[in-house]
């Protein structure tokens, strides 16, 4: 099993709506035999929370599925997972600095990294919580802008497990 886990600040916004967006074009693709989603917070401020309502209203509008419990991220998890998607810069550097080896760094990768019109290798994906719907809209528009390029990454990853 491949395990991909999405990580924002208090896991009840970007990161759910990553995971949900993802798992969908993981079964989409027919890879849910191989390939597992989950998301994490920095923070455990909301560990216990369902999604935000804001999130949950827009991904149900999308149609996507969703059943979501916020959790804090821990060093301990970079053993199973494969790849850590953060979704700023600060996430990246907080989960480089908590790998416990330089091949656990190495699993850290920005979301936005997978998106082809991103303007810039370390575009983030803005944190829409303190603003209006209209952020948390652009939040899920540039979700699905990586999510094709994500998911080509992580069928190249696992082909071999497809064949």
């Amino acid at each position: 099993m491949y395990r991909v886990c999405f990580v924002c600040t208090g896991n009840i916004c970007r990161s759910p709506m990553a995971e949900a967006v993802f798992r969908a074009h993981v079964a989409g693709a027919g890879l849910s035999d191989v390939v597992e989603v989950d998301s994490a917070g920095t923070g455990g401020w909301h560990e216990g929370d369902g999604a935000d309502p804001r999130t949950v209203r827009l991904l149900e509008a999308a149609g996507y599925r969703q059943d979501h419990r916020a959790r804090q991220f821990r060093a301990s998890w970079f053993d199973r997972l494969d790849l850590v998607i953060a979704l700023d810069a600060g996430h990246l550097r907080d989960l480089r600095a908590l790998a416990p080896t330089p091949q656990d760094a190495a699993k850290v990768r920005l979301l936005r990294s997978y998106d082809p019109s991103a303007p810039a290798a370390g575009a983030d994906v803005p944190d829409p919580y303190y603003g209006s719907l209209d952020g948390f809209e652009e939040c899920l528009q540039l979700v699905e802008a990586a999510s094709p390029g994500l998911l080509d990454a992580v069928r190249e990853a696992v082909k071999e497990h497809i064949a």
